[in-house]
C-alpha cells in the first residue's frame, strides 16, 4: 500500500507559478511511476503530467507542455509539479498519483488532492 500526501496548492495570479510536492509513504516507492492528474469543477478529471521511476522518461498533456515540468526524488520519495506561466483554465484540484506504468491507464494510488486557484 503507498499513501500519497499532497501540498503546495493556494492562490496565485495570472502568470504565476506554483511548485506542487506530493510525498509517497507506505510499503514502497520503488518501481512506480508518479504522476499528476487535476479536475476542474464540472468537469471529467485529465492527466496532467507523469514520471517514470527512474525519472528519465516524462509525459505532458499538451494544456501544459513547456509550462510545467514534473519531477522526483526517490531519496525523499517525493515527486513534484512546477507550474508556470499559469493560467485561469489552471484552476482545479491536483492529484497526485502512482501507478507501475507511466502510461497510467489504470491509476494503482491517488492522494486526497490539493486546490490550485489562478485569479485572472
Amino acid at each position: 500500500q503507498v499513501q500519497l500526501v499532497e501540498s503546495g496548492g493556494g492562490l496565485v495570479q495570472t502568470g504565476g507559478s506554483l511548485r506542487l510536492s506530493c510525498a509517497a509513504s507506505g510499503r514502497t516507492f520503488s518501481g512506480y511511476a508518479m504522476g499528476w492528474f487535476r479536475q476542474a469543477p464540472g468537469k471529467e478529471r485529465e492527466f496532467v503530467a507523469a514520471v517514470s521511476w527512474s525519472g528519465k522518461s516524462t509525459r505532458y498533456a499538451d494544456s501544459v507542455k513547456g509550462r510545467f515540468t514534473i519531477s522526483r526524488d526517490n531519496a525523499k520519495n517525493t515527486v513534484y509539479l512546477q507550474m508556470n506561466s499559469l493560467k485561469p483554465e489552471d484552476t482545479a484540484v491536483y492529484y497526485c498519483a502512482a501507478d507501475p506504468s507511466i502510461l497510467f491507464r489504470e491509476v494503482t494510488y491517488w492522494g486526497q488532492g490539493t486546490q490550485v486557484t489562478v485569479s485572472s
